[in-house]
């Protein structure tokens, strides 16, 4: 796919011997005498880099590039032949990647486009490498769902949220019974698959609010913004089901299951969440000393 140019001028020589020369290096191009009809053509055309004059009618290129930067991810580079009016600070201060003096020769045109479009790419490849180091330190890198450390930043930011807005928030922390026995019985290669299959269930049993953590080896939590207890609850038994359904083989011929016991709570006007997380866990254990694979929830009145 071409890299597309939006060149401005008002100078219809110029735009158009420019215009020509950039299509003629298969760049896809269209152009605008002025920096209004600039605006109007980039609400349709995906413009790799804008290629405007300073000196216009109207609006002239500096504020078309600060217009520019403010409402579109767009490289700009500046063309002037008003060297002692504008300077290339100017032009950087207003946005803009690069500055080109008129006259100029269309070779050193091509090699600045060329130069602005190798740092627009190295630039989203930075972005793009940060993102996935960014996703890698809040990731379990077993079950895909978000790591415990996340959970404790989350759980606080939540918490927060509850008491500026007085919105519902609850809690559901669900942990795998007797997960050491399937270890021992069929090694850590098999557990690690279970792990992995629960993730994938917990995550497809989420509305896109919810968010699901690892919260230590066999544990589990998700945090249920904007959600009462009662609809939580109702979360928690569509995974416990849909776990408990599954079966696994540990080897060939062996047939296998896991359930997994749940405790569900909702935050409390004025509660931290320390007493939050103290109070899921109480009723997640309560679910295992009553019998296991269920969910107890707990209200505070």
């Amino acid at each position: 796919m071409p890299y597309s140019i939006l060149v401005v001028d008002d100078d219809l020589a110029i735009k158009d011997s420019v215009s020509q020369f950039l299509a003629m290096l298969n760049y896809d191009v269209k152009s605008a005498s002025n920096a209004e009809e600039a605006l109007k053509i980039l609400d349709s055309f995906e413009a790799t880099i804008v290629l405007t004059d300073v000196m216009m009618q109207g609006m002239d290129g500096l504020e078309l590039t600060r217009r520019i930067k403010e409402s579109y991810d767009i490289d700009v580079m500046v063309m002037t032949g008003y060297s002692a009016e504008y300077s290339y600070e100017n032009a950087v201060q207003a946005g803009a990647s690069d500055f080109i003096f008129k006259p100029f020769r269309f070779e050193e045109l091509d090699l600045r486009i060329k130069r602005v479009l190798r740092e627009t790419e190295l630039k989203k490849e930075r972005s793009k490498h940060l993102k996935e180091l960014k996703k890698l330190a809040i990731t379990d890198a077993l079950t895909q769902l978000y790591n415990s450390r996340h959970f404790f930043s989350q759980i606080k930011s939540e918490t927060n949220r509850h008491l500026r807005y007085s919105r519902a928030l609850s809690l559901l922390m669900l942990d795998i019974d007797f997960f050491k026995n399937y270890n021992d019985t069929w090694g850590h290669l098999e557990g690690d698959k279970v792990l992995m299959k629960i993730g994938k269930t917990i995550d497809s049993c989420m509305r896109s609010m919810d968010t699901a953590y690892r919260y230590g080896g066999e544990e589990f939590a998700i945090l249920l913004p904007e959600t009462r207890l009662k609809k939580a609850c109702v979360v928690g038994e569509r995974i416990r089901s849909r776990i408990s359904a599954q079966v696994f083989e540990p080897e060939t011929g062996t047939k296998a299951s896991v359930t997994v016991s749940l405790g569900a709570t909702e935050l409390v006007k004025d509660e931290d969440f320390t007493s939050f997380i103290r109070r899921v866990d109480k009723a997640l254990y309560q679910s295992k000393d009553t019998g296991r694979n269920k969910l107890t929830s707990i209200v505070i009145p």
